[in-house]
């Protein structure tokens, strides 16, 4: 029994070690970080982190900075930009759009939420009313546009990452508006055709857009300021070497948006823009989200020891057992792989697009994203039951159902119960980079509870052809590990190697659709997949070792992936 408490140590560990990591990080310098709500003027509660600097006060107000994150993110994904503007005597609210995060829905309503941010970050008697900022990555470039529109006095400076003025959700930009606005576009940003109507990012300048946002009549010139700063008209272009997600994960764009409001907004410090710490937040949350993996294991290592699941445990040890004689070996073994990954990457695009059609958001099926991931899903889990026939056969065991169904409950009720005291105590979630798993709003439990079904159905039959195939329960650790990570992972990685090396080699993706968005989103979406899968091979493999069954694992897995899915998208509809 000793042994079964190692994984459980590990995660409760890393938890620990990288929320304290993560905390301290956000509240360097005295920095307090607070999770708040507030009413929109349309009686929506809206969602926001408050990171308000040591000084601040009504006596010694502090120039303020709104600041919001992209489509499908939320607002931790600002962190970069918010702790450095905090550690640099800036209030910074960073906001959840509308329908992210613990904002009220629908998607895309009342501005976005930026309106509503301004007008309560206006509000606040610490902040100098005179000398407030926007700062939006991607749609949240049009969130703080919306803002701008609507209190068109009430701003002096904005920073636009990876956004632009103007079609499909903005008003155009001119040399008078938006005030003192720097634009920041990754030279590989991949919705360079959307935002700028160019075919590549790096040539963002010679899009006429920014021409006349700019006032120019030929290429503008990254880093020369176009405009008068003291009339509000100043320009200034920006153009890193990243991508569109790599812009909000980046040194290089987080220092652009320090330099742009050290010009523009008056009461900062003087802190040079490339001492910047956020990064070390980051680490301490990929910490903790390898330990919430490592404590789902520990947990269920602990629970299939105990007399009431010993049904469950696989007997005799998985090391003594012997391999089927009806897995597949050698070149068939090879082949079987290669088509168990490369088949999921294959119907990927197509079925996002006809989810994206013939699926889309209403009350029942609020989430238009998870509504693709469900068609993608459904579409696997349909070839993977054709398959299933060809699969080496195993003896079923029914009285397992309801011991799997009850360890899967007590496993992921313990990693959640972990994330909310990791909220509590760090005012945290575990994330790295586009990868978060955040605690669910009542609103978004009742949608998991609609998810639930179809996600978990289609890991119950996936994981069950897997493990016929591909686990060899006498097989070393390391082999039988890889053997599922790779079936799960390689095919997205071989998407994702192909579309970015385009990127990088032409200057955008392999899209052959007319709409300038769908194939930058969904490819920016597969890159979630990789990690999220791979934690599905580990989960499902450790618990087939123990077990002899894909069932626990899969129920596991099913569960986990919803709520990931459902927590951290967009719920468009109203619910």
């Amino acid at each position: 029994m000793r042994g079964r408490w190692a994984w459980l140590i590990v995660g409760a560990i890393l938890i620990l070690a990288g929320g304290w990591l993560a905390h301290g990080t956000q509240t360097a310098d005295g920095i307090r970080v607070s999770d708040i709500r507030f009413k929109g003027a349309a009686g929506n509660t809206m969602s926001a982190l408050l990171y308000v600097p040591r000084g601040a006060s009504a006596q010694t107000p502090a120039p303020g900075i709104l600041a919001v994150h992209g489509y499908i993110n939320s607002r931790e994904t600002q962190d970069a930009f918010a702790i450095e503007f905090a550690r640099r005597g800036y209030v910074v609210l960073a906001i959840d759009q509308t329908g992210h995060g613990y904002s009220d829905p629908p998607a895309l309503a009342n501005g976005f939420g930026g309106p509503d941010g301004l007008a309560y970050l206006r509000g606040l008697d610490f902040v100098d009313k005179n000398n407030i900022g926007l700062e939006g990555h991607s749609m949240g470039g049009w969130a703080v546009l919306a803002a701008a529109s609507a209190m068109p006095n009430d701003y002096k400076a904005m920073v636009l990452v990876g956004s632009s003025t103007g079609k499909p959700f903005a008003a155009d930009g001119t040399p008078n508006w938006p005030r003192n606005v720097a634009v920041v576009f990754g030279r590989y940003d991949e919705f360079s055709a959307l935002m700028w109507e160019v075919r590549r990012g790096r040539d963002i300048v010679d899009s006429p857009k920014l021409w006349a946002m700019f006032g120019a009549t030929g290429a503008v010139e990254p880093g020369k300021l176009y405009g008068d700063i003291a009339k509000g008209t100043g320009r200034m272009l920006y153009t890193p070497a990243v991508s569109h997600p790599g812009e909000h994960f980046s040194r290089q764009t987080a220092g652009n948006s320090l330099d742009w409001f050290g010009k523009t907004l008056q009461g900062g410090t003087s802190l040079p823009s490339d001492n910047q710490i956020w990064l070390s937040k980051e680490i301490g949350t990929l910490a903790a989200l390898v330990g919430f993996v490592a404590l789902l294991l520990g947990v269920f290592d602990l629970l299939i020891g105990l007399p009431a699941f010993s049904r469950l445990a696989l007997k005799p040890h998985p090391e003594q057992a012997q391999p089927s004689p009806h897995q597949p070996r050698g070149a068939g073994y090879a082949a079987a792989l290669l088509f168990s990954a490369l088949v999921p990457a294959i119907t990927y695009y197509p079925a996002f697009a006809l989810g994206g059609t013939f699926v889309t958001p209403s009350r029942l099926l609020p989430q238009g994203i998870t509504n693709q991931i469900v068609v993608w899903a459904l579409i696997n889990m349909i070839i993977a039951l054709a398959l299933v026939p060809f699969a080496p056969k195993r003896a079923r065991r029914v009285d397992i159902i309801v011991p799997s169904i009850v360890i899967a409950f007590v496993t992921v009720a313990a990693g959640y119960s972990a994330l909310r005291l990791a909220d509590l105590a760090f005012k945290i979630d575990f994330r790295f980079w586009v990868v978060a798993l955040k605690p669910m709003s009542a609103r978004q439990w009742l949608i998991f509870l609609i998810y639930l079904a179809p996600l978990t159905a289609f890991f119950v039959v996936a994981l069950h052809v897997l493990h016929r195939n591909f686990s060899r329960t006498g097989a070393g650790a390391a082999a039988s590990y890889l053997a599922s990570i790779s079936a799960l992972t390689l095919g997205f990685v071989v998407l994702l190697a192909v579309q970015y090396g385009a990127l990088w080699l032409q200057g955008h993706l392999i899209n052959p659709l007319p709409d300038p968005a769908f194939v930058p989103l969904a490819t920016i979406i597969a890159i979630q997949f990789v990690p999220l899968l791979a934690a599905v091979a580990i989960i499902s493999t450790f618990t087939f070792r123990r077990t002899g069954s894909s069932l626990p694992g899969a129920l596991i897995c099913g569960t986990v992936v919803t709520w990931y899915v459902v927590a951290g998208t967009a719920t468009q509809a109203a619910f």
